[in-house]
């Protein structure tokens, strides 16, 4: 069996376990009928194609990334932005975000369909920041290594809708928010910088709801590998540290392991040299790890981002195993180039959007 494309197929049951569609249609029975459907993240399309079938048409708008606001009905507002670092769009879903809220009445409901990406992709800043403050806060926060939980706590500081911002606006009824997790203890108040979160005092009926996790795409990973008969020597959401680090740490682990595949999840850190390369902090991992097992046989590892996409790229990760490491390796690890060696190595991981967004999946099988 070839173990690339084996590796690859147990990533990818993680990922189709908590599509948008599908983990938002998992909970719409017996919610009341909403008289607006707003959706921010990554996955905002998926989640609300659900909405919308359950549901039938009504007001709906959609803020998402470049290319992610595809097969939606005519009469759904799709705002497309710029991710991970926000442009004019961003301002502009913001505030239509925003605007929709406030414009709803006293008897109302409100579906908010909230999913990662929404803190680079909807913005409505404070009274005296401009985006050029925002764009130099992001690129300094993705520069610095920070975990999301810290850098997110950043951006609510400029903000008007995040943080519970965007709900203090609301003086309808009732408010149901449900939710895509892409951050460490599915903490409301941190995905998408709390642009989902309730406010510190309030004065409807709110319902909150975690509909998928990095914890549900780990456990479906586990079951399709199970059911080809691979033992599971671990499933653990551990890749929360700098990418060198987590490497190392894992190598080992890596190169001790017996036959069998182990399954890990999280978002590492990486630290930006003045003029990076091409790629993100899968691919990174990706090559790290490469280096960590370099020589090894029988091992083969993918490791990519659940959203289908690794920081600024086409890429979602890679696939990697012992012969990856070569000639040039250890330069475009340093300049933070991996994914143009990955990619002339013939390792990239390309999926296309995948509706949702639950961090990073790694998978590792070893004969």
């Amino acid at each position: 069996m070839n173990k690339r494309e084996q590796a690859i197929r147990i990533w990818q049951a993680g990922v189709d376990a908590v599509g948008g569609h599908a983990a938002t249609s998992k909970v719409l029975q017996g919610i009341p009928e909403p008289d607006q459907i707003l959706a921010v993240g990554k996955p905002a399309a998926a989640m609300a194609r659900a909405a919308l079938e359950q549901f039938g048409a009504r007001p709906t708008l959609v803020v998402t990334k470049d290319d992610h606001g595809r097969d939606l009905p005519d009469h759904v507002t799709v705002i497309e932005a710029a991710h991970p670092v926000p442009d004019s769009r961003s301002l502009q879903g913001g505030r239509a975000l925003r605007e929709a809220v406030e414009a709803m009445g006293p008897d109302s409901h409100l579906l908010l369909l909230v999913s990662g990406g929404a803190s680079s992709l909807a913005e409505d800043l404070l009274p005296g920041k401009t985006l050029a403050d925002l764009e130099q806060l992001n690129k300094k926060l993705l520069a610095e290594g920070l975990d999301i939980t810290a850098m997110n706590a950043e951006r609510r500081k400029l903000s008007r809708i995040k943080g519970g911002g965007l709900l203090s606006h609301f003086k309808g009824e009732l408010a149901t928010v449900l939710a895509i997790s892409d951050v460490p203890g599915d903490d409301l108040n941190v995905v998408g910088s709390g642009i989902g979160a309730l406010p510190d005092e309030f004065g409807f009926q709110a319902s909150t709801q975690i509909v998928a996790s990095n914890a549900h795409a780990r456990a479906a990973a586990v079951e399709m590998a199970q059911s080809e008969g691979l033992a599971v020597r671990a499933n653990e959401e551990c890749l929360h540290d700098d990418v060198l680090r987590v490497a190392e740490t894992l190598g080992k682990r890596l190169r001790d392991m017996p036959s069998g595949v182990m399954v890990f999840g999280g978002e590492p850190t990486v630290v930006l040299p003045e003029n990076p390369g091409r790629g993100g902090r899968n691919q990174a991992l990706a090559l790290a790890l490469a280096r960590e097992i370099s020589g090894c046989d029988g091992i083969t590892v993918v490791v990519g981002g659940t959203d289908g996409t690794d920081g600024p790229t086409r890429a979602a990760g890679a696939v990697i195993d012992g012969t990856t490491w070569g000639d040039g390796a250890e330069e475009a690890l340093q300049q933070a180039d991996s994914g143009t060696y990955l990619d002339n190595a013939g390792a990239l991981l390309v999926t296309g959007p995948t509706g949702t967004n639950v961090m990073d999946l790694l998978v590792a099988i070893r004969d």
